[in-house]
């Protein structure tokens, strides 16, 4: 006989129930578990969590009662169900989090590496995204920012650097610079619109770009604009935009949150 099989179950019934804690359990879906057979519990457990979640019972952003809690309810032990919610957690539709607890994740955007902003691929995805305008200045060029951008250095040009959310989620911080021809761009037009569009509403055709897609630690304020750890690893995307010219009109550094972001590339053989 295992652990689990001796605890006495005293769960009580209902749709989604809300804790004290203020966590989600949806009671109804554990009614029935096979505490006999030979699935085990942790699976049955994990699997019916996992239908719940792609079907929006438990909402994105929901936070789960505590392994105890749960443990308590459904009459399991604490490391069945901690089994059953890491599974979830090594899937990506859980996240543990410090001083929160275990939430359901946002909607993970999945970007085509092709020439769109983060901002046009949160509309296209059907979330709602905010921005938080974090820094906008102009700069004199910095060697590296006049390389990419083809200008002298210690010429002006425009740094912005802002706070993309989706859905209250933080999910990406974004670093450009542009041209000085762009200082007339206003914190209120960041703040309501992604950059390209902003671009393309001055009559400009944004026709090709140099990219880079890797991965490092967070330093710096990043961990804490991205809700993560201090240190925590970060998706990142450097990239030169041209004009139909072949002009440099933005150069951007960009950081995400792997955990709500990834690319998508297709390979064709030659």
């Amino acid at each position: 006989m295992s652990a689990d099989q001796v605890i006495l179950s005293g769960h009580i019934k209902g749709e989604r129930l809300m804790a004290n804690d203020g966590g989600v359990w949806p009671d109804h879906l554990f009614e029935d578990l096979d505490r006999t057979g030979p699935m085990p519990l942790y699976y049955q457990v994990s699997s019916r969590l996992e239908a719940a979640i792609r079907s929006g019972e438990i909402p994105a952003g929901a936070r789960l009662e505590n392994e105890i809690a749960i443990g308590q309810r459904l009459g399991l032990s604490r490391p069945t169900i901690r089994r059953a919610i890491q599974e979830l957690v090594d899937k990506g539709l859980l996240v543990r989090r410090r001083g929160v607890g275990t939430q359901v994740v946002q909607g993970q955007v999945t970007r085509q590496v092709e020439l769109t902003s983060l901002y046009e691929d949160l509309q296209s995805a059907q979330h709602s995204p905010t921005t938080v305008v974090l820094l906008h200045e102009v700069i004199p060029a910095t060697d590296e920012v006049a390389a990419h951008l083809g200008v002298t250095p210690g010429s002006n040009v425009v740094r912005v650097r802002r706070q993309r959310s989706t859905d209250g989620t933080p999910v990406a911080v974004l670093e450009n610079f542009l041209p000085a021809e762009f200082e007339d761009i206003t914190t209120e037009q960041l703040q309501e619109r992604g950059l390209y569009q902003i671009i393309r509403g001055r009559g400009i055709t944004i026709r090709i770009a140099n990219q880079r897609i890797g991965a490092r630690r967070a330093h710096g304020d990043e961990g804490g604009l991205l809700d993560i750890d201090r240190d925590g690893p970060v998706l990142t995307m450097e990239r030169t935009a041209y004009d139909s010219s072949g002009r440099a009109i933005e150069y951007g550094v960009h950081i995400y949150r792997p955990d709500m972001y990834s690319f998508e590339t297709t390979l064709v053989a030659k």
